[in-house]
């Protein structure tokens, strides 16, 4: 079965916290987009049972991970961010607009 889906069609923003929408979860796969208003942040992610991988593909701000020392990246459209199992992280929108960013990960157990 073939899908696709276009996130900025139905942006999902919230004006209390980031917006979140599940896009796809099968057995070893799923991908989330989260949707940022100027200076919303998301809390931090836990460690996930795989490898994650983050796409910025609108907006501009700064992608935490924490493997028990923080390390801050500016991101923008176009950014990949690697997550590796066992490093938690976080993405805050420091820019002046909406942010957009998609998540791949390994479905929770």
């Amino acid at each position: 079965m073939n899908r696709a889906e276009t996130v900025f069609n139905n942006p999902a923003f919230e004006e209390q916290g980031v917006g979140k929408v599940n896009n796809f979860t099968g057995a070893d796969l799923t991908t989330n987009t989260y949707y940022f208003r100027p200076g919303q942040a998301m809390n931090y992610q836990g460690t996930r049972p795989g490898d994650q991988v983050y796409v910025c593909l609108s907006g501009s701000g700064q992608f935490h991970l924490n493997n028990g020392t923080e390390e801050v990246v500016d991101v923008a459209p176009g950014s990949i961010m690697y997550v590796p199992t066992g490093v938690s992280c976080r993405i805050v929108n420091s820019g002046a607009g909406e942010m957009i960013c998609t998540e791949v990960c390994h479905p929770q157990q």
